[in-house]
């Protein structure tokens, strides 16, 4: 098995979630040290788990702080986390400001603040690299009738922060390339969650592959970008979707 983190120090953001908890297995399974960042997870970072809401700054600052204190550098970030409102998938014309409001300042302004905040340290050390995750509906737009006879309605502002997250990561490579921090994005297509059947198999007749992707399709790419086997890698976006982008 590839040890290519070994004894690598990495945060991940909402690394109790679907993808999350791939991402943290496959760091530890190639060597590294995952510190796993969650609302849901135990406050206990001897367990390398940190309990902090990563939408406010103070728990970015936390998160860094005790992670340094255990550890005495952070070598890796990923910006994982996917908090969003009760309303979440409202039609766009009955999106309402305070929503929209919320979730950009939760999915796309929490990740520009961590990025920010990590690079501070990654400048002290000469050396990082993050990872931010997207999604494919960043790259491309929606195919709407798949959704069809579901209750399934992809947000608009997910689109929205997620293009914006792929740009703003080009925006940081560009940035601090000099500085030896390198930024790439990893962007999913749909995961297998147990969705509506007729959502699945609506989904699966449309993608190259013929499946929707599962999360341990997906986070070796984020280990790899993490690791020096990409270290003349950044700014990129890596699309791992089954071949959907490529029709």
């Amino acid at each position: 098995m590839s040890k290519s983190l070994l004894n690598q120090i990495i945060v991940v953001t909402g690394g109790k979630g679907l993808l999350g908890r791939a991402i943290v297995t496959d760091i530890q399974n190639k060597g590294g040290i995952a510190i796993n960042v969650d609302i849901n997870a135990e406050d206990n970072i001897g367990k390398n788990e940190l309990n902090y809401d990563l939408t406010q700054l103070d728990g970015i600052k936390s998160t860094i702080a005790k992670t340094l204190e255990r550890y005495g550098r952070i070598d890796g970030w990923v910006n994982n986390a996917y908090p969003r409102t009760s309303d979440w998938g409202i039609d766009f014309l009955e999106l309402t400001e305070e929503s929209l409001n919320k979730n950009v300042e939760w999915q796309m302004n929490s990740y520009i603040l961590c990025c920010q905040q990590i690079i501070k340290i990654f400048l002290k050390q000469k050396s990082g690299s993050i990872v931010n995750m997207a999604s494919i509906y960043g790259v491309v737009g929606n195919d709407f009738s798949i959704y069809e006879n579901t209750n399934i309605n992809p947000p608009a502002a997910y689109s929205a922060i997620k293009g914006g997250l792929i740009n703003f990561s080009r925006y940081l490579a560009s940035k601090f390339g000099k500085d030896g921090i390198r930024i790439n994005v990893v962007s999913p297509g749909g995961i297998f969650d147990h969705q509506d059947k007729k959502f699945v198999e609506a989904y699966e007749k449309k993608v190259p592959m013929k499946r929707m992707g599962n999360p341990d399709d997906i986070a070796p790419s984020v280990s790899f970008l993490l690791s020096d086997e990409a270290k003349y890698i950044t700014g990129q976006n890596l699309v791992v979707d089954g071949g959907w982008t490529a029709i």
